[in-house]
């Protein structure tokens, strides 16, 4: 089993940390062109950086839908990155076996949003030791996250983040209240997932839409109200992503955009 790097032991350097890639592993190039641009931004921008994708997409709208490389093979791709680019990464997790084989391979276990409740998936992802990375359910309450990171603690790890990913409004949309990070600071880090946050689920099509353009204003507003962290999906081209392309951000844009907030969080920091 592998340690952790040492920029997950002190992400706290007055900046927000990022954790940003593809949605999903999708091949060795597409993996290593993401972790290599986006390192070399967050390098040069004192950015702590984590390198996110998953190894396979457990919940997809349709049976037909994508799901993955296949996993020891899209693991083995993470530890790659991991160990040759020296940097952290993290994927999601479905089940308890997966916590157990993932962390093998990862530094940081994500608890998807839908499964935030599921006892024995937190319990096994705390005692594999990794820092677990908890995203908030669609339909629940800021306040009520305290209970999944509990169990997460009283299994001996401290090493738990919560993620605000917006909150079910009707059938098609999520709306973000921006009340709720400051309420989940109570109990954790917490992080801002400016992607999914943004996803139209449900669409007749079995294709999730989404609203790519409001991405920095998510950001923006995330760090405005004390994130710790910002989540983001990225693509060098979103259109023929293997999933969730409706909504991730475009990765030439990436830069100027954690310029911009890299400017806002200094002045926050001033304030």
């Amino acid at each position: 089993m592998i340690n952790n790097l040492p920029q997950i032991q002190h992400l706290s350097c007055g900046n927000f940390f990022l954790i940003a890639g593809p949605c999903v592993v999708e091949s060795e190039e597409l993996v290593f062109d993401v972790a290599q641009k986006v390192k070399a931004i967050t390098d040069r921008l004192q950015i702590p950086y984590i390198f996110k994708a998953s190894y396979r997409k457990a919940n997809r709208s349709r049976g037909d839908s994508f799901t993955g490389i296949g996993d020891l093979k899209a693991l083995e791709l993470l530890a790659r990155v991991r160990s040759e680019l020296k940097i952290p990464v993290t994927t999601d997790v479905h089940s308890a076996q997966e916590a157990t084989l993932a962390a093998q391979y990862v530094d940081v276990l994500q608890i998807p949003a839908f499964l935030c409740r599921q006892t024995d998936l937190l319990e096994a992802a705390a005692l594999t030791g990794k820092h677990v990375n908890i995203k908030k359910g669609q339909f629940l309450s800021p306040e009520a996250m305290q209970f999944a990171v509990n169990k997460v603690k009283e299994n001996g790890n401290n090493n738990v983040w919560l993620t605000e990913r917006g909150t079910t409004f009707g059938y098609q949309d999520l709306v973000v209240d921006f009340r709720g990070i400051v309420a989940m600071k109570k109990f954790a880090p917490v992080i801002m997932d400016c992607t999914h946050s943004l996803q139209q689920p449900n669409q007749p099509s079995g294709v999730t839409g989404g609203q790519p353009e409001l991405i920095e204003t998510m950001a923006r507003c995330a760090i405005a109200a004390g994130a710790d962290g910002l989540f983001i999906e990225t693509h060098p081209n979103p259109s023929v992503a293997k999933s969730d392309g409706a909504n991730m951000l475009r990765l030439e844009l990436l830069e100027g955009m954690l310029e911009r907030l890299c400017k806002l969080r200094q002045a926050i920091n001033e304030f």
